[in-house]
């Protein structure tokens, strides 16, 4: 048996590789491009290609690719082969022009307006920060997407921005207590991914999963989740087997898949990876989202990564672990033991409060899908408002600042900022509360909006500058000041006493919760449409175009994609829905009505006095249940008409959320009645019960 660690990361160009196959030159040359962001001299991406075609040949590789991840939300690949015609023969060649940079079309991905269709023209860069992979016999070389005229067209170039936004700003704090040694901050993220398993021959016989990948009809089964038995419960062997093999191909790829276990619905799981810098955290995470899909298949299973695919039981997210260090190996978010290490976590602290309390608008459009919608809200995700969880001792450790009294019992004095040492924090003084939006977990912060088919590049992208902007307010104040421990204590507090609104420790499912998130003037957007427009706000885009992550007219393009990628959802979903309805739902209900209407005529050929009460009962309740299912697919099917005649895509995702949704919910109603009366032979596609109990 191979031990992991002979395999881990062998189809990786990574650090250890770099320093076997480069000369000593060569090598620091490019970790000096990878540390400090220099350019690299065409000479040494020559020998670096070079060195990376060979590798990546020997390993069986035959082309090269530039992976990058465009506005879809997905990953895209162009294959070009190395090899060169030579007299009629071929060598295998790779050039550091090719390796740095590559031309594919551009037309045919989402821009927003940033460009016609005609112009076709688009480069990807090398993110040299990220190391190149093998994948299927290709060379994937990890790169950030834009335009001919410099436009981001994808979701890793604002994320490098922000990465960079954040540094310098931290950078700029962290040098006010002394950190001299300190040359460069990286924000850090763990992403755990739910997903759902499901039989592969179930799935192709129900339209729904197919085209939209979530469930639009099904009545609940007898049992769901009500037990709590599937939670961390024993795994099966068949999805064992596909964790197996998922966990090795990643491992393969350096991915630091760690953690793997039932999740609270049937046929749900999840999986957790060790931190990563950030951009290698969104490489990692679409990675293996793709291979989850792609292994799936291979055990006759299709992985399901929509944020709802069922009603009635959970659905799937993605926490966003979340956490700033120093290239010395100190985590911000972690408290210390000596005054200053205690102030500077504070401060640290107190931006992220900030932060989240001033853009909590963009933090809930960072999570804003379709999809999403259906999650946020319910007795299984955060609510739809943004609100940090602290946990009692530091929450009473910030209000003992705020007020200028001792800090409970522990203190006999007041709890002066950068002078005396805080009670010591221990890294879990609290239980954990999972209806928060953004908990803090003892060294870190989760942000548990995510929808789990969500790239994590647009979360962190908001976090990263928001939190950047808090810091550079704070730097701005601090390196004026003539008592820097006086400054220090009062900028703290007035951070809290300014921000504490954000701050709930309780219950978020509480609808108490939400009258008081409400009176504090939290916001709650509680669809993408509601949410959408807050995007362009003025502070919204002073933040993003002041620390340069994005342009306006970038901002514009995303928001314009995003409002037409929800359109085309709900469009496809409720197409979907009228056709099943249509053409497999309604005919099959007939005919079961058919076969009982038989029955009844065939009893009463025989006798008179035969019992015929539970048809007649059934067909009573089928009828009337029959003719408004139809009636109502037919207001659907008109509502999307309609729908697709509004011109300006705001106001279309208006219309699509207020009257083409409650069409689809009434019509769902309908049908998941009709599945309850009708006999399971009869019914046209398999049901949740085939379905979450299947596997």
């Amino acid at each position: 048996m191979k031990l992991i660690s002979d395999y881990f990361g062998c189809m990786v160009f990574d650090d250890k590789v770099m320093k076997s196959k480069l000369s000593a030159d060569i090598y620091k040359s490019l970790r000096r491009t990878i540390e400090h962001g220099r350019s690299l001299d065409l000479s040494v991406a020559n020998a670096v290609a070079s060195a990376m075609k060979d590798w990546a040949v020997a390993l069986g590789a035959t082309h090269y690719t530039h992976w990058f991840q465009p506005m879809t939300g997905i990953t895209a690949e162009k294959h070009d082969s190395f090899i060169s015609p030579d007299n009629g023969r071929v060598i295998m060649e790779f050039s550091g022009k090719e390796l740095v940079r590559g031309e594919p079309d551009a037309s045919s991905f989402p821009s927003g307006g940033l460009r016609a269709t005609f112009e076709a023209r688009g480069y990807t860069a090398w993110d040299a920060t990220s190391y190149a992979f093998i994948k299927d016999g290709v060379l994937c070389i990890p790169t950030a997407f834009c335009s001919y005229a410099g436009d981001a067209l994808d979701k890793k170039t604002p994320l490098l921005r922000s990465m960079e936004a954040i540094n310098r700003q931290a950078m700029r704090v962290v040098k006010l207590f002394g950190n001299e040694d300190v040359t460069s901050i990286k924000t850090t993220v763990g992403p755990e991914q739910e997903y759902f398993l499901v039989d592969k021959d179930l799935f192709l016989k129900r339209k729904d999963l197919v085209y939209t990948g979530r469930t639009l009809f099904g009545a609940k089964p007898p049992k769901g989740q009500e037990l709590d038995d599937h939670y961390f419960g024993v795994i099966k062997p068949r999805v064992q087997a596909f964790m197996k093999q998922l966990n090795e191909e990643l491992w393969k790829l350096g991915v630091l898949a760690k953690t793997e276990h039932n999740e609270a619905a049937p046929a749900q799981h999840e999986l957790a990876p060790v931190y990563a810098t950030m951009n290698i955290a969104a490489d990692h995470n679409q990675l293996t989202m793709e291979l989850m899909q792609k292994i799936a298949k291979e055990h006759n299973l299709v992985c399901l990564l929509h944020e709802k695919p069922f009603e009635g039981v959970n659905g799937s997210g993605k926490h966003n672990n979340w956490s700033i260090s120093t290239n010395t190996g100190v985590n911000l978010l972690e408290p210390g033991d000596t005054p200053y290490e205690n102030a500077q976590f504070l401060l640290f602290l107190c931006a992220v409060i900030k932060a989240v309390d001033e853009y909590q608008d963009l933090l809930r459009i960072s999570v804003a899908t379709a999809g999403n919608d259906h999650r946020l809200g319910a007795h299984e995700a955060p609510p739809a408002v943004v609100s940090i969880f602290l946990g009692t001792e530091l929450t009473d450790i910030l209000e003992a600042i705020e007020n200028d009294v001792p800090y409970g019992a522990k203190e006999k004095e007041l709890l002066r900022v950068g002078v005396h040492t805080m009670p010591k924090f221990p890294k879990d003084t609290t239980d954990r509360n999972r209806t928060s939006p953004f908990a803090f977990t003892g060294n870190k912060f989760e942000f548990r909006m995510l929808g789990s088919a969500a790239s994590v590049s647009g979360p962190n992208t908001v976090i990263n500058t928001a939190v950047a902007e808090a810091l550079k307010q704070f730097a701005d104040t601090l390196e004026g000041a003539e008592n820097f421990e006086v400054a220090l204590h009062d900028l703290i507090k007035e951070t809290v006493t300014k921000h504490k609104r954000i701050i709930f420790n309780g219950n978020g499912y509480d609808d108490a919760w939400l009258e008081e998130a409400k009176k504090r003037g939290l916001l709650n957007l509680r669809t993408t449409p509601d949410a959408l427009p807050y995007y362009l706000k003025k502070k919204n885009v002073d933040l993003f175009t002041a620390h340069k992550v994005y342009t306006e007219r970038e901002m514009r393009s995303r928001y314009d994609i995003l409002m037409e990628n929800y359109c085309k959802l709900i469009n496809i979903e409720g197409r979907t829905m009228a056709d099943m309805a249509i053409k497999e739902i309604l005919p099959a209900v007939s005919e079961y009505s058919r076969s009982l209407c038989d029955t009844i005529l065939a009893k009463r050929n025989v006798c008179e006095q035969i019992d015929i009460s539970f048809e007649k009962d059934l067909m009573q309740k089928i009828s009337p249940l029959l003719a408004k299912a139809y009636e109502t697919a037919l207001t659907l099917e008109s509502e999307l008409d309609k729908a697709h005649t509004v011109t300006d895509v705001t106001n279309r995702a208006v219309y699509y959320k207020d009257h083409v949704l409650p069409q689809m919910k009434t019509l769902r109603g309908y049908a998941d009645a009709l599945e309850g009366l009708v006999s399971d032979k009869a019914w046209p596609f398999p049901t949740y019960g085939d379905l979450l109990f299947g596997v």
